[in-house]
Formats: C-alpha cells, structure tokens, sequence
C-alpha cells in the first residue's frame, strides 16, 4: 500500500507528463486508477492534523482522569479499562491502516496500541519478563503488517529491559531471564527477518546494533584473565559485519553496505581506543570477570558464522577487492597482538605503534573508498579518523602549547582544504557523467516506424 505523500508526487508528475504528451490520455487514467489520484487531497491532510489535533487532546483529558482516580479503581476494573484502551486503539488504528486515506493516522493509534499493551503487561510482570513480552507483542503486530514504526518500537523495547537487567540476567538469572543469557541468538531470530519483510534500512540498522552489542555482553561476562576471549572480543563484530553477506537467501535488497559500513565503524572505535599507550601499560585486571559460561553458546554460534562466512569469501581470493584485503589484514593483526600481549608477552611500545598505523589506514582507506564512490560520508570519516588521532597523540603526549595551537590551525586548514577539493572533484565526476549521459542519449539511433510492427 503507497503512502500519500507517494502518489500525490506521482500525481503532479504524471499531470506534468500528459502536458508534455509523454503518456496519453488513457495511460494517465490507468495511474490515477491504480494509485488513486482522485482520492489524495490537501484538503484531507488539513483534517487529518485537526482529528489528530483534536483526539490528542481527548486522550490527554482521558489519561489525566484514570492518573487522578487510579488507586480508587479496583484491581478488576483496571483491567477492563485496560484491556478496552487496547482493543479500541488496535482496532480502531487497523480499520484506518486499511484505508489509504488515513493509513498514517492508523498506524499512530496502533502506536498509542503497542503503549496500551505495555501497560496491561506491567500488572502482571516486571522487569525483563515485561519489556520482553511487550516486545514480543509489538513485534507480531509489526510482522503482520507490514510497519515499520512497531518494529523499531518492539527492538527499543526489548533493549532496554536487557540492558536494565544485565545484572540479574548474567549474575543470577532466573526463569525467563534465562532467555537473556543468549540474547544474541534471541535478536537475530526476531529482528533480522523483520528488517526484510519491511524492506526498512532502520530496523536492519537497530538489529545489527541489538546483536553485536548483546553478543560483546555475553563475551564480556565469560571473559577472564588468562582466556583467548579478551582477542576474540576485539575483533569478533566487525569479523561479523564485514563478511556479511544477505545475497545468498535474498534476492531482494541488500543490507550488506550497512553492516559493512558498521564493520568500519566499529574498528575505527577500536583501533583508536587501542592507539593510546596507557591502554597497554595498565594492568590487566579489567579483562577479570566472573565467569558465566551459560552464554558461551551465543559466542561460539557466532564465532562459528564468522569463519564461514569468511571461509566463503576467501574461496576466491582473486575476486576479493582491496578493502576486504585490508579489513581481512587489520582484524588479523589486532586478533594476533591482543593475543600476544595477554599471553605470551607484553607489548606496551608496539602494540599503541601497530594500532596507529591500523588506524591511518583505516582512514585513508574510506578517503580511497569516497574517491572511487562519490560518497561524502565515507570521506569525511576518514577525515576525522585522521584529526582525532593527530589531536588525541598531541594531547596524550607532553608538547609544548605552541605546538598544540599549530598542529590544531594545520589540521583545521587540512581539513577545509581536502573538503573543497574532494567537492571539486565529485562535482567535475557528476558533470562528466552527465555529458556522457547526454552524448549516449544524443547518438542513439532513431527508432524505426516498423519496428513496433510484425
């Protein structure tokens, strides 16, 4: 079903193409048929916003009366009322979800749907148990139809009752808070499908943050001074991320650009943390937990999944490009010195040397990779990559102000002038690809007048 916004665009286009004689006549009725023309309306937007306008304030009204009376209604009566709120707004955000014209206006009350069932929840349960069934709620709804919205809803909230019962889920978990211990599992099962049954980018986004950040928590509570763990730590996402590859089950769209955009992301964290000396001359006692193996088969399914997707990509090295080389080549390098350094001898001078040299490649190879692209976020990440290191290793070390004040005036210079340039040359590449373009366009043989006919 098309949004709104969607067919009123197609609207004005198509009325611009008849004017032209781009389509006929009757080409222009079958679009209005099938996308509706006649029933998008300004004016409906107009009341739209009012009704919206207008039952927000009801609801308002109406909450404020069950907050001012809520300790004399029974236990009983807070649950019909309860239950009403959340019959009325599902049902009501459905029969308006089904109708085109106030799709938007539904999927609001179903919103204000998945907040009602929370709170029929919260009379029972608490705690994790709570925020993973309202979740779990939001979540079916979403999956039934298609909404965007409910989904990014049902991963927030499924987050946060983890992340707020991390102590007990790992410490001393009981009943369904086992189900935390392998939350990592958990997401995947529940978001990553969602993300291509809505075809969203944001919940693809939310997923990969929901697994990674739950998988590094369950490494982080098995974690102990004398394991592999703390290297597999390091290095275990981005090997995730990068490997990724949704081509293989969907024909669809892809989501690999954005795990692998992740998969830079996070070494470039990484690699920074690890550039600093004092991370290598401290103790070692922060890798020291107390050890809960019940979320060990989390890691190893994901350990697992790694290494066959790597696997997988190296069948054919010879097709691999330059970037997975180099990402290949700088989570091998962190995986070997952080294992190094934990068990077999420290490196407090080589390590924090490897890692900035890590990290300027990393940099310069999203400048490369914005180069050959045209993509500007990937050209000022690289940009920063290379200001952070340089500002934090002139702070980090003992310079003179002087000094400081130069190397800042130098980068910031740096930085405006590779800006302009970068804009110069992607702006010559759109120009050049135009005229192209137009010259294929202009060299294009005529079509024949027989060449419709048999």
């Amino acid at each position: 079903m098309h949004s709104e916004k969607f067919r009123r665009q197609l609207r004005q286009e198509a009325q611009h193409w008849r004017a032209n004689g781009d389509i006929s006549e009757s080409q222009f009725q079958k679009l209005s048929d099938r996308y509706q023309f006649d029933q998008v309306d300004h004016a409906s937007r107009f009341t739209l916003v009012l009704l919206g306008l207008g039952l927000s304030f009801i609801g308002i009204g109406v909450v404020t009366f069950i907050v001012a009376n809520w300790n004399g209604i029974s236990h009983l009566g807070r649950s019909v009322l309860l239950l009403g709120l959340f019959f009325g707004l599902n049902g009501g955000g459905l029969a308006l979800w089904k109708r085109s014209k106030y799709q938007r206006f539904g999927e609001i009350l179903l919103l204000f749907g998945a907040v009602a069932l929370g709170a029929n929840l919260a009379q029972y349960v608490t705690g994790f148990a709570l925020f993973l069934g309202w979740g779990i709620g939001c979540l079916a709804i979403a999956y039934g139809l298609r909404l965007k919205g409910l989904g990014i809803l049902a991963i927030a909230l499924i987050g946060i009752g983890y992340w707020t019962s991390w102590s007990q889920i790992y410490f001393s978990p009981t009943g369904i808070e086992m189900i935390g211990l392998q939350m990592p599992i958990v997401s995947a099962i529940l978001f990553l499908p969602l993300a291509y049954w809505c075809r969203s980018r944001a919940i693809f986004l939310l997923s990969a943050i929901a697994i990674h950040s739950a998988l590094l928590s369950s490494l982080a509570a098995i974690v102990t001074k004398a394991s592999v763990l703390p290297a597999l730590l390091s290095i275990l996402p981005a090997a995730l991320l990068w490997s990724y590859d949704d081509s293989l089950w969907s024909s669809g769209k892809s989501f690999q650009p954005i795990a692998r955009q992740l998969a830079v992301l996070f070494l470039g964290g990484l690699f920074f943390w690890f550039s600093f000396h004092w991370v290598w001359n401290g103790s070692l006692t922060w890798y020291t937990r107390i050890p809960e193996w019940r979320s060990l088969p989390s890691v190893v399914l994901f350990a697992g999944i790694a290494i066959g997707q790597w696997l997988y990509m190296l069948r054919n090295v010879r097709s691999m490009n330059f970037n997975t080389i180099g990402i290949g080549f700088s989570i091998g390098f962190s995986t070997i010195v952080n294992f190094w350094h934990l068990r077999i001898q420290p490196l407090p001078i080589f390590a924090p040397i490897l890692f900035n040299v890590l990290l300027i490649g990393l940099a310069l190879g999203s400048v490369r990779t914005s180069l050959s692209n045209g993509k500007r976020r990937a050209f000022w990440f690289g940009i920063l990559l290379l200001g952070l290191q340089i500002v934090s290793r002139l702070l980090e070390y003992d310079t003179t102000v002087l000094m400081k004040s130069f190397v800042c005036v130098v980068c910031g210079v740096s930085a405006i002038v590779a800006g302009l340039w970068f804009e110069s040359r992607l702006r010559s590449k759109m120009n050049s690809m135009a005229i192209a373009r137009s010259d294929y366009k202009s060299e294009k043989p005529p079509k024949s007048p027989m060449s419709g006919r048999i």
